[in-house]
């Protein structure tokens, strides 16, 4: 499969007009508060397929735990806004409310350092960035890739996701964290706040791509390239492929994070139940059906799934999974450069046409 590379900044400069056009609609009432909140949600969603796009995209890498990274970045936010929530608790203790239910009498040692918002942002990138490069370190430094690399990965979100279900990690358990009240003196319940945050994601996510647009055209990005269309050979000619790909492994892992930060507080809530093998798969399906490989199509598919998932469980709430599977069909047998490298082969042929 060969990359589609995008030769100028248009695209981007359309998806950020895009991306602060929601805000400013919803503030001149045109759109409701309602799909203002849902569109930042989508561009949150969108930088987890933009890190499984780079892994998978332009590395060959096929992780299925990408929501668990998504989920750290969102535990990490909701901790420290869990922690904002007045100086104590409603049940008048100075620790969570679902703390004293289980019987806990002080704040436990690591939920300490998320009382303040940098040292929350910075862990919240940090602790996934480590646990990205200790698994992925292991795995690639053994040479386990293609589909071994995807089942271990598999295993890996099954296993995180057992562990945090439970209420020893004081975590919340099944319930997750909720009731969150402010962020950065917000309210999160005002409009204005959900179409700052709606802005400020779209923003992020521009930058995370021109980012990522740059980075693909250096020698860097050529490698990845290289690792994804023939690994064997660049070993062969010495490059430390596995030190390239836990790199990414890490770098995706932090991009998904960074959307779960920044979905949390537009959500109101983060669960464990976010981040099983389904929400995983999910956003890969999302990065295939907008095409791979593609400096776009993981948001264009981000935002088509999702669409769909928000009308259809409303007029045909059994259909979902159906529809879901039916997509990645699609994708395989069809269009199997989704939905941006297919309008692009299209306008190749017609420019084509044109021309003649």
């Amino acid at each position: 499969m060969t990359p589609v590379q995008l030769r100028g900044s248009k695209e981007l400069w359309i998806l950020l007009a895009v991306g602060l056009a929601v805000p400013l609609l919803g503030t001149t009432g045109l759109i409701s508060p309602n799909t203002v909140q849902l569109w930042g949600r989508y561009f949150a969603f969108s930088l987890a397929a933009v890190g499984v796009n780079l892994m998978w995209g332009y590395t060959g890498i096929l992780p299925l735990c990408q929501a668990f990274f998504f989920c750290l970045g969102g535990y990490a936010i909701g901790m420290h806004m869990l922690l904002l929530t007045g100086t104590q608790g409603s049940y008048g203790a100075a620790i969570p409310d679902f703390m004293v239910w289980n019987g806990v009498k002080v704040l436990p040692l690591f939920w300490k350092p998320f009382r303040s918002f940098p040292m929350a942002v910075f862990l919240g990138l940090a602790v996934p960035a480590l646990a990205a490069a200790i698994f992925g370190i292991a795995a690639f430094r053994s040479r386990i890739r293609g589909v071994y690399f995807s089942i271990i990965t598999q295993a890996f979100a099954l296993a995180m996701w057992l562990l945090f279900l439970r209420n020893e990690t004081m975590l919340g358990g099944t319930n997750g964290l909720t009731d969150f009240k402010t962020l950065l003196g917000m309210k999160l319940a005002d409009p204005l706040t959900q179409k700052i945050l709606a802005g400020t994601t779209a923003v992020v996510l521009v930058a995370v791509l021109a980012g990522m647009k740059w980075g693909l055209s250096t020698k860097f990005g050529r490698v990845l390239i290289a690792i994804r269309d023939s690994e064997f050979r660049l070993r062969f000619t010495g490059y430390p492929v596995w030190r390239y790909k836990a790199f990414v492994f890490v770098l995706g892992a932090m991009v998904a994070a960074l959307g779960g930060m920044l979905y949390v507080p537009q959500t109101g809530i983060v669960t464990p139940g976010r981040m099983t093998v389904q929400s995983s798969i999910e956003i890969v399906v999302w990065t295939a059906l907008g095409g791979r490989g593609t400096l776009l199509g993981p948001v264009v598919g981000a935002v088509v799934v999702n669409l769909l998932y928000s009308w259809l469980t409303g007029a045909f709430p059994q259909s979902w999974l159906y529809v879901l599977g039916g997509l990645f069909l699609l994708v395989v047998l069809v269009i199997p450069d989704g939905l941006v490298g297919l309008s692009m082969r299209l306008m190749a042929r017609r420019k084509m046409g044109v021309a003649r």
